[in-house]
Formats: C-alpha cells, sequence, structure tokens
C-alpha cells in the first residue's frame, strides 16, 4: 500500500454477525487500496458500524459515533442503527453517510465520495488475501449463512433492521469456509439469525461445490462443513424436529458436539407472548433425546426474566427447566424494552425490582449447574485450541467454548506449543466458568 493511500478507521460494534459485515466493508476498501488504520489521528475519515438491538448498544452506538467526530471530524456511519437515520442524525447531524446493515456498496461509495483516491490504485501491489480481511485471530472465523429472519418474536426488532431471511448458497458458503480453512483457519463458527432455517426461502435449492451437487439445507452443510477438518461450531439454532439430523454428525465428529439454542424462556404462556417460533416442541425430551445420541453434547443457550406478564409462577417453571435441563453454558438477561418492539404493549409489566431479583436467582441457580457439569470433566482429557501463550502459560477452548462467550482452559505450561495449535489437556480442577489443568505431552 502505497503510503500516500487514505486511511480509514474502522470501529465495529455489536454481535458477531456485525463483525462479519465489517470484515466485508473493510476487505472490499482494502480491494479498491484504501489503508485500514487503528488509531484516530492516523486516519483520515472513519466508519462505525452500529448496533441498535437494545438501548444499551443504541447508546453505545451514538457515544462511538460522536467520539469519532470530537476525534476525527469525518464520520461514515453504518449497521443496525443506521435505520434509524432522523436519531443519529438529531444527536450527530456532522455524520457524512448513514446506512442500514449488510450495505457494503454504499458504505464503500460514501467513503469514496468524502475520501477519494489521490492515485489511481494498483492491485498488483496492494494485495489483499484470498480470504479476504478477517478481524478474529487468524486461527478462527465466523461464517455468516444467512442474512435476515423470518419470525417476528414480540421482543426483538432486527427484522425491522436486517429483513426477512435471505440464506447464502451452499456453494457459495463452502467455497468460503474452503478457503478459510486454506488460509490457516482451525475453527468455523456458523452464524446467522437463524441456523435451523438455513435454506427454507431458496427452498433448499439444489447447488454444486467442487463439481458435486448439494441441498442448500442446514443438515447437507454441517455435512459439507464436517469433510474441512477443523472444528465446526453451530450458533443460533432453533429447536425444530430435523436439528436431530445434525446430532449424528456430531457423534461421529464431523461436527463439533455443541448447540447454541436460544431457549429464551420455558413457561409455554411466556413463550407464546414471545411469539418464539418452536414454542410448542417439548424441548427437555429433545434434549434427552440429543444427549441420548452424543453424550458429550454441550448445550448454550440464552433466556429473557421479567417479560411483561411473567407472573412467579412462571418463573418457577423457568427455574425448574434449568434444573432439568442441566445446560453447560446459559446467558441470561433482564428484559428491556427496545424501541419498536411489540412487546412493548404487552399487559402486566414486571416491576425492575422483581426483575433483578429473579435475575439473580437465575443466575445462581444455573452457576451451581455450570459448576457442577464442569466438575464432572476434572480428571478427564480434553483437546484445547490455544488462543494465547505467554510465560505463565496458556489459554484456550474445548469443544465446550465458544470465543468471547464461554468458558476457558487454563494451562500451566505453554512451552513449545503456538496460538492456533490443537493440544491435549488433562483437566486437573475447575470453577463456575473455567477449567485448568496440564498440557499431554
Amino acid at each position: 500500500m502505497s503510503s500516500s493511500a487514505p486511511k480509514v478507521g474502522f470501529i465495529s460494534l455489536g454481535c458477531p454477525k456485525a463483525l462479519v459485515d465489517s470484515e466485508r466493508i473493510i476487505t472490499q476498501l482494502r480491494v479498491e487500496g484504501y489503508g485500514i488504520v487503528p488509531s484516530y489521528e492516523e486516519a483520515d475519515l472513519v466508519v462505525v458500524n452500529t448496533c441498535g438491538f437494545i438501548d444499551e448498544a443504541k447508546a453505545e452506538s451514538l457515544n462511538a459515533i460522536g467520539e469519532a467526530i470530537q476525534e476525527n471530524g469525518k464520520v461514515v456511519v453504518t449497521g443496525c442503527l443506521g435505520v434509524k437515520a432522523d436519531d443519529i442524525r438529531a444527536l450527530h447531524p456532522q455524520v457524512l453517510s448513514i446506512t442500514g446493515p449488510q450495505a457494503y456498496e454504499q458504505v464503500v461509495g460514501a467513503v469514496r465520495t468524502h475520501l477519494p483516491q489521490i492515485k489511481a490504485h494498483d492491485p498488483y501491489t496492494s494485495l489483499v488475501p484470498p480470504q479476504g480481511i478477517k478481524l478474529t485471530p487468524r486461527h478462527y472465523a465466523y461464517v455468516k449463512i444467512s442474512e435476515g429472519c423470518n419470525h417476528r418474536c414480540s421482543f426483538c426488532i432486527i427484522p425491522s433492521m436486517r429483513g426477512d431471511l435471505v440464506s447464502r448458497p451452499v456453494g457459495e458458503v463452502m467455497d468460503e469456509a474452503q478457503g478459510l480453512v486454506e488460509s490457516g483457519v482451525k475453527e468455523l463458527l456458523i452464524i446467522s439469525q437463524d441456523t435451523s432455517a438455513y435454506g427454507v426461502d431458496l427452498k433448499y435449492k439444489l447447488d454444486f461445490w467442487g463439481g458435486r451437487p448439494m441441498k442448500t439445507r442446514m443438515r447437507e452443510l454441517c455435512s459439507g462443513l464436517g469433510e474441512l477438518g477443523v472444528w465446526v461450531r453451530l450458533h443460533y439454532v432453533y429447536p425444530y424436529p430435523h436439528v436431530d439430523q445434525v446430532i449424528p454428525l456430531m457423534a461421529e465428529g464431523k461436527v463439533l458436539p455443541y448447540l447454541d439454542v436460544p431457549f429464551q424462556h420455558a413457561s409455554p404462556r411466556i413463550l407464546k407472548l414471545m411469539r418464539r417460533p418452536a414454542a410448542a416442541e417439548n424441548n427437555l425430551a429433545r434434549i434427552r433425546a440429543w444427549r441420548a445420541i452424543c453424550p458429550d453434547i454441550t448445550l448454550r443457550s440464552t433466556f429473557i426474566v421479567g417479560f411483561p406478564g411473567e407472573t412467579e409462577q412462571d418463573f418457577q417453571i423457568l427455574l425448574e427447566f434449568l434444573e432439568q435441563a442441566q445446560l453447560d453454558r446459559v446467558g441470561c438477561f433482564a428484559y428491556s424494552p427496545v424501541q419498536g418492539a411489540a412487546a412493548n404493549s404487552l399487559a402486566d409489566p414486571v416491576p425492575e425490582e422483581i426483575k433483578h431479583q429473579r435475575h439473580q436467582v437465575f443466575m445462581e441457580t444455573q452457576a451451581r449447574i455450570s459448576a457442577q457439569r464442569l466438575q464432572d470433566k476434572v480428571g478427564r482429557m480434553v483437546e484445547v485450541l490455544v488462543d494465547q501463550v505467554d510465560e505463565h502459560g496458556a489459554v484456550g477452548r474445548s469443544h465446550a467454548d465458544a470465543p468471547e462467550i464461554d468458558g476457558q482452559v487454563y494451562l500451566d505450561d505453554g512451552d513449545g506449543i503456538a496460538v492456533g495449535d490443537l493440544v491435549h489437556v488433562q483437566v486437573t480442577e475447575a470453577d463456575e466458568h473455567d477449567l485448568y489443568g496440564h498440557l499431554i505431552r
């Protein structure tokens, strides 16, 4: 890259799906010869990829935009909060351009308009790797298989921001995944708004990968990814019956024995108020069936307490579900209204004090369950993907741990291993979240 090339600073907020959007925009900017720099001082212009899902995320995004304006002055805004352009301009009228999520070409076009190239870009002297620019460490990467969502959960405004489900053809996804593996990626994290629904909008259209036919459907995608010889981790999987077809792939070692299933609640009445898909499914029976096929499966989920209309009885149903389900990894949120969400009009809001009491009881209950499930791993051998090595040892993740949201495995000996290595570890201790162990040499 020429030292005279214009330079862009980039702030990426929000979920892994937004991170993938950022990677695509940055890759295109680099292809066109723009430099990407880490500070306001070095940047000629700053792009802020925002999140607007809940009020806290909206506030964080607005603050980031304000800071970028104060520190740099030339700011382009994109992402989920971009659909509320009036809110942004009311607070920050100096913003040069505002677009919603997935608006890759519009963002790059805004950068071209407000920061034109001084000299023609020479692609032969400014190379971009075939897998594109990744914002994750080089040994793992997110692969987004679809955009949008067909569900209309009453607490969620994602469809109004990202639209209905649009699945990528399976051949295109497989080509991206194969390219990432060839570049050295050891773990593929499969993300979307609803991974279970992959291909529904395309009516499971037949596509091709490497000259062979494949249907654009969840099981066929997982089977193909399982041939690449790396960890494949599934996120945002709704508990529909056809998910059962993927569990044998986990038992066979083709896909990691890990499912991220957003149950959100256990009371049928609250699930109906939430308008949750698969609300009528017997999730405890499904969990038992999954564990019968793949005993080592790790189940993570998220829940909401204090949803409008939630009674003490509903909350007790949720706690009983936790006790019976024995989930491995769990996140919980006290309900907060989201501007534009249908749930805002529901009757019987739960008082803030009770919301937070229920959140505390929920987390204490799950902490006890998590601690016991991790304690059961003491004495066992686990495979670990190394994320960090220093003079004190190494830190990595097992099959049961997604980056940044789950636990970690701490090793007291990091000699001779490097970031991205897969190693075997004897577990010697455990707490509520993490494992500790010795490297098996």
